[in-house]
């Protein structure tokens, strides 16, 4: 049913969307529960270092970027390519404060920049997704009343 209604490019954001909302959902979970001592896990380190989820919101738009630059038709505005993007964004923008200062904030009040950019893209791309519809039939129908006014010779 959803083919019917949208085209590739919107089943694509919205894929984009969702998986925007529901990483930044899950990693806001994790992490709360990593400190809080209720997970049965800690962060994630190599030799000592803890990598930050940003690395793999790097490392996976990277695969997003490769598969769009080698243009396989049968993945290039897929729903699962969309998502794939919207993951590793929000792992990116989950960790916005960090980058911003390159220090580790993510705990402390500017780390709160962090879940209002999130916020942000998530609110702007789901007020996209509803409106667009809308503005499309507006567009349609004023330019199918002007060109039959224009047939007409108004």
């Amino acid at each position: 049913m959803l083919d019917e209604h949208t085209v590739p490019t919107q089943r694509s954001l919205m894929a984009a969307w969702l998986g925007f909302g529901c990483t930044f959902g899950t990693v806001r979970l994790i992490t709360h529960g990593i400190r809080g001592g209720w997970l049965p896990w800690g962060d994630i380190s190599t030799g000592g270092t803890h990598l930050h989820h940003y690395n793999f919101g790097i490392a996976t738009l990277a695969g997003v970027g490769l598969v769009a630059v080698r243009g396989d038709r049968a993945y290039v505005g897929h729903p699962g390519l969309g998502a794939a993007y919207g993951a590793g964004s929000a792992l990116i923008a989950d960790e916005f404060a960090l980058l911003l200062d390159l220090k580790d904030v993510y705990w402390a009040r500017q780390g709160r920049v962090s879940v209002d950019v999130s916020l942000g893209i998530l609110s702007t791309l789901g007020l996209y997704l509803t409106a667009a519809p809308f503005w499309h039939e507006i567009t349609k129908v004023t330019r199918d009343h002007l060109r039959a006014r224009a047939a007409a010779g108004i």
